[in-house]
């Protein structure tokens, strides 16, 4: 028989997800920011694109499909997380209209 961790002196730290005063709108918010973030970087990235070095050669070490594959995501995330605002609105406004 498996004896459970805590009897092996193990602790178990809580899962974020068990949190009781998680704010929706916050995790949403920061992976709003994380997306923005990795737009600025590809589109840095991309406009650096084909730039004279000090030297004069063009650096050509930006992979396009890359950075165009980084902006469709971030562009996904941006939805995600916008979504999951919308969705936290609406169940603030649904726990406001229960305590009313």
């Amino acid at each position: 028989m498996i004896s459970p961790p805590e009897s092996r002196g193990l602790k178990l730290t809580p899962h974020s997800a068990d949190i009781g005063d998680m704010d929706i709108s916050a995790i949403a918010l920061q992976g709003l920011q994380q997306a923005e973030a990795q737009l600025d970087q590809a589109a840095t990235s991309i406009a650096s694109f084909g730039a004279a070095s000090p030297e004069g050669a063009g650096l050509d070490t930006v992979d396009l499909s890359a950075e165009v594959v980084a902006l469709l995501s971030a562009r996904t995330q941006s939805a995600a997380n916008l979504s999951t605002l919308k969705t936290a609105d609406e169940m603030q406004k649904a726990v406001i209209d229960l305590m009313a």
